[in-house]
């Protein structure tokens, strides 16, 4: 069962290149992309009824990143000849077995004179010397690299994305530069982080088919990737799209620029070196990346310690992810000492938690309601909440149902449920801008307390004698200074860091040499969140509703 990528823009070379022709025509800023102002202008030209070009945009700008790219505009286009040829526009026109490739382009009212226009203009113009045309830098490109501190307008902005990145440089990077948040809750952000694809993180005991699950995904294995009743995989291996299959290891792709994990290099030498990257080429890796890890050790192995931060790298991963999927079998239900502290560092990311309950035909039907039952009661445990957490039953692997365990109920009831993961898993790509624009948000309140901590921890400090003292006293009484704050600012005790990190962290710095609350910086921030980004949203959304 596989995945169906969003809109794929496929078509026949000669209708490319017509299509090509008219989405140079619509890109009015050249920056290769058609915001909604240019698609009104040109989609306008197809006197279809508004309501056809807002399904149309809608469809086309799935992942709901504010722009069309070519294949989303060869998509968009396609649709528009559907809607002419009287389809009605829904959401699985381009799943019901239409032969796109034969789909001629839309008519389009006074497209032939406007195009022949721009053929004489361009025959009056003299080409570069070289004979090649200079490519236009997209705006954000150098708001990573530049020392300057000149405002990008909205209006040269391409998409939210984009617009969050101008946000960040602006009004949030300078705060947590200034009250060290990179250096006690998480690095500071590049633009890799921002463009990065949607991931999926696989979490649970060996030999509970984490492997297997993404192998089952891909109908392939990965490079590197090995399966065995024994702990097979032991390194963090992110599975990401490539032109060929090859492993590059963590060292390697923690210093790369255009990869989002350069901020694991502060788990040292020993983690990166329990680290690769898998590439390979396929249809599914283009809208998601997934991360397999090693297996959480139980019972006396836990003894044993890791050379690293097992519970720091799984936390700092589920901060980037939009989905993560604990997996248990039927035969390993029980939750150990470090399995419980993976699953209390994944404090914060509730909504993105999925339970898979694998290996489910291994037992028969009631045998499957105890093991229910009992993984329910192990998670409530660990949890710690009232709320029951969904949990998804089935075998994710490439063998049939075995019926002879589960009977014909199983099966039918395990159809249903690997189709609701399934489901989930297809939603990833068309919400990961809505993901973007949440943690982003979330990054920002934390930044906020962050920052009203630390100032609070300052102004508590003498001027002259009795430093040292006073230091040790606030860190001793950490939990009570973070009251003070809370009730000081009026700000939800939930959104507060874990007293314990904190405290550790805060040990190897000297209080006195903080930075005093500056509240411009403050202002920025809650200005950016009360009006910077609604208008942000509201500049991008469907140009038609």
């Amino acid at each position: 069962m596989e995945i169906a990528p969003g809109p794929s823009g496929s078509c026949s070379k000669e209708h490319q290149q017509i299509y090509q022709e008219w989405f140079n025509l619509a890109d009015l800023d050249g920056d290769g992309r058609i915001t909604g102002n240019d698609a009104i202008k040109f989609f306008g030209m197809s006197n279809l009824p508004r309501q056809d070009l807002k399904q149309v945009w809608a469809i086309a700008d799935s992942k709901r990143q504010g722009f069309l790219g070519f294949g989303e505009f060869i998509t968009a286009m396609q649709l528009m000849s559907l809607a002419q040829a009287g389809h009605a526009i829904t959401s699985d026109l381009l799943s019901s077995g239409i032969d796109l490739e034969n789909v001629n382009p839309p008519a389009m009212d006074g497209l032939d004179a406007l195009l022949a226009k721009k053929r004489r203009s361009q025959k009056t113009n003299e080409p570069d010397t070289n004979g090649s045309s200079h490519l236009q830098q997209l705006p954000s490109a150098s708001w990573f690299s530049s020392k300057s501190s000149k405002k990008v307008p909205l209006s040269s902005v391409t998409s939210i994305i984009d617009g969050l990145k101008r946000l960040y440089i602006q009004k949030l990077k300078p705060l947590e530069v200034t009250y060290r948040f990179n250096d006690f809750v998480s690095p500071l952000l590049t633009n890799s982080d921002f463009d990065a694809k949607p991931m999926v993180m696989l979490l649970g005991q060996y030999s509970t088919g984490k492997t297997t699950f993404i192998k089952h995904l891909l109908k392939s294995s990965y490079p590197g990737a090995h399966i065995g009743p024994e702990p097979t995989t032991d390194r963090f291996v992110v599975v990401m799209s490539g032109t060929d299959e090859r492993s590059i290891p963590g060292n390697t792709v923690a210093v790369q620029a255009d990869m989002p994990f350069s901020g694991l290099t502060t788990f040292g030498t020993a983690f990166l070196s329990k680290f690769q990257c898998s590439q390979m080429p396929h249809p599914l890796l283009e809208h998601i990346t997934f991360v397999d890890t090693p297996g959480v050790l139980s019972g006396e192995k836990q003894r044993t310690q890791r050379a690293y931060d097992f519970t720091g790298v799984t936390s700092w991963f589920a901060a980037k992810c939009d989905l993560i999927l604990l997996l248990f079998d039927p035969h390993k239900l029980d939750v150990s000492d470090e399995f419980k502290r993976v699953i209390s560092s994944l404090r914060g990311h509730d909504d993105k938690i999925r339970v898979v309950l694998n290996k489910a035909d291994q037992v028969d039907t009631q045998q499957l309601m105890r093991v229910y039952g009992a993984l329910m009661w192990s998670l409530g445990k660990v949890l710690n909440t009232p709320e029951v957490m969904r949990v998804y039953i089935g075998s994710f692997n490439d063998k049939p149902v075995n019926e002879a365990a589960t009977g014909p109920l199983g099966r039918e009831l395990f159809e249903k449920e690997q189709d609701d993961l399934l489901a989930d898993l297809k939603d990833i790509p068309k919400k990961a801008c809505d993901r973007r624009i949440n943690e982003f948000v979330k990054r920002a309140r934390a930044a906020k307390i962050h920052a009203y901590i630390i100032s609070h921890l300052k102004k508590e400090m003498p001027a002259m004698i009795g430093k040292a003292k006073t230091q040790q006293r606030l860190i001793d009484n950490l939990e009570d200074e973070f009251g003070k704050v809370q009730r000081e600012f009026h700000l939800p005790p939930g959104d507060f860091p874990n007293v314990e990190h904190f405290r550790e962290i805060l040990n190897g710095y000297s209080i006195d040499k903080f930075e005093k609350l500056k509240p411009k910086m403050i202002q920025a921030v809650d200005d950016m969140l009360g009006y910077d980004i609604p208008d942000l949203l509201k500049h991008f959304r469907n140009p038609y509703e």
